[in-house]
């Protein structure tokens, strides 16, 4: 999995990015899109990353996937807090408790 998304971002990137949010409750996704630089990535790469995120490949990344989020860009980093998922969610969602492929490349690109 990690091997797929360092294709895309580069470890140092990601590394600041987890250090960023270490702490529970202080998860931000539009700041760790900055720091890792997925926002700055083109739609195909926001694209590959939503797959790898997309754990069981149903087209949309639901709850119980993200709040293992932080562990598919590390696998040792920490597991998102009911708060950060929930949080994480309504910026991107539609109102059908879940991401789909286009509300997370708006999200990121945005």
């Amino acid at each position: 999995m990690s091997v797929l998304i360092s294709s895309v971002l580069s470890a140092d990137a990601i590394d600041s990015a987890i250090k960023d949010c270490q702490a529970p409750d202080s998860f931000c996704a539009n700041k760790f899109f900055q720091i890792s630089g997925l926002s700055k990535k083109s739609p195909q790469d926001v694209k590959k990353v939503f797959e790898i995120l997309d754990n069981n490949a149903s087209g949309y990344i639901e709850e119980e996937e993200l709040k293992f989020f932080l562990q598919r860009f590390s696998p040792g980093a920490r597991v998102l807090t009911d708060k950060e998922t929930k949080a994480f969610i309504s910026t991107a969602d539609d109102s059908d408790g879940q991401i789909g492929a286009e509300e997370f490349q708006a999200m990121v690109l945005s």
